[in-house]
């Protein structure tokens, strides 16, 4: 009888074993901790902040591995290739719209549009005014190029009528300066040496659009971006005078089958970079997923929506993310407590009177042999008996509650030394 509750026990603590194990198959397994990032070429702004990532990211021990591009169109192929798990790209590019197993996963900054002119010969107001010009639109496979043709084609500006260049930021730049084309296109950071480089050469103007309101009604995922006089360099008064501007955004991008566990914890560790503000950006605007033109990936729009978990508040994130994807095992446990927590009240019980019960099958065998014992026998179970009484109060340890049970175990004991007793006398 003292082996009866391992015979009860055993049982369900394998059936739960086994739940656990047929409920981990359809964990998934934890992400491998490695990205690659598609960026630009190794002078822009969107290898510059791969390598702040880089950083971040490693400190979370995760690998990240950087690839240069000609830009937004290469990164796109690079993706479609698996050869990058995430890149940067610029709004707005139309061939994201049929790459329906691309998502975004966030907006990171403003990308201005810049547009530089020569000045020698004349003022430009409006970019009708490019017709029949020599103009640098950005290398091949570029969001420069993107952005303006599209620009371009609302002026009426085509191959047809101008010269459309295929050229480097650096390029261009050495081209305007020596006078070989007349206007060029980059879309770059104000930070960059270019930027302020063509500020400051009183041969090259900086182009303000008097419809940039119009630009942004017409397409989402532009803005009016106003720069005022001397907000690159007071010293230099850099701009001269206040310029109006478009900007676009830079944006991530994912595959569908990225890691969410990835996407969340590359979304959580950006914010430290992107949510200062800059030259263009508000506090804690960036990072954010407004005026995208390509579909959210999930987790991202998750994220966005509700922020950080109770679980990654609490715990440091590899931790929460492995307990959030172990909740699955809650399943099983919770079916199997249900029943099991109606029924564990009275197996203690049942477990606790067992240490008292177990005894009376052997009391009661001494007790119907010694009926029809002599005296010599008689003896030899009185010894017995009052010996099986000592073990009884050595081995059972029951708590005050089942006392009462225990006194009735030594007062059955104690009657049957008595009957014996009286046997003896008798005899």
């Amino acid at each position: 009888m003292k082996y009866n509750f391992f015979t009860v026990s055993i049982p369900i603590l394998l059936l739960v074993i086994a739940s656990f194990y047929l409920t981990s198959k359809f964990i998934e397994p934890s992400s491998k901790k490695e990205i690659t990032i598609a960026t630009g070429s190794i002078d822009g702004e969107y290898y510059q902040t791969a390598l702040k990532y880089k950083e971040i990211l490693e400190k979370q021990k995760v690998k990240v591995n950087i690839l240069t591009s000609n830009g937004s169109m290469e990164n796109i192929q690079l993706l479609n290739d698996k050869k990058a798990d995430i890149a940067f790209i610029q709004n707005g590019i139309d061939e994201l719209k049929e790459q329906t197993h691309i998502k975004a996963i966030a907006s990171i900054y403003y990308e201005p549009l810049w547009i530089f002119y020569k000045n020698d010969t004349y003022k430009m107001d409006y970019l009708i005014q490019l017709i029949s010009k020599k103009i640098s639109i950005g290398k091949e496979k570029s969001g420069t190029e993107d952005l303006a043709l599209k620009i371009l084609n609302d002026n009426g500006i085509n191959k047809k009528n101008s010269q459309l260049l295929y050229n480097s930021t650096q390029e261009a730049k050495d081209l305007l300066i020596k006078g070989e084309i007349d206007a060029m296109f980059i879309v770059s950071s104000p930070n960059s040496n270019v930027i302020k480089e063509l500020l400051e050469n009183p041969d090259i103007s900086l182009f303000s659009f008097k419809r940039a309101k119009a630009y942004s009604r017409k397409y989402s995922f532009l803005e009016a971006t106003p720069i005022y006089e001397g907000t690159i360099d007071l010293y230099k008064n850099l701009p001269s005078q206040d310029i109006n501007l478009l900007s676009t955004t830079a944006n991530l991008i994912v595959r569908d089958d990225f890691s969410d566990e990835l996407t969340r914890l590359i979304l959580k560790e950006i914010k430290r970079i992107h949510n200062k503000k800059g030259l263009f950006e508000t506090q804690n605007q960036f990072p954010n997923i407004d005026n995208l033109t390509i579909e959210i990936n999930e987790d991202a729009q998750r994220y966005f929506t509700y922020g950080d978990t109770w679980l990654e508040k609490i715990f440091p994130y590899w931790i929460a993310s492995n307990i959030d994807r172990l909740k699955i095992l809650l399943i099983p446990l919770i079916t199997l407590m249900i029943p099991l927590s109606k029924g564990f009240f009275p197996l203690y019980r049942w477990s606790i009177r067992s240490k008292i019960y177990k005894w009376y099958e052997e009391i009661h065998k001494i007790d119907l042999e010694a009926e029809d014992a002599k005296n010599e026998e008689l003896k030899k179970y009185l010894e017995k008996i009052i010996a099986l009484k000592k073990e009884i109060k050595a081995e059972t340890k029951v708590p005050l509650s089942y006392m009462g049970e225990y006194y009735d175990l030594i007062m059955h004991l104690e009657l049957i030394i008595s009957k014996i007793n009286m046997k003896l006398a008798s005899n």
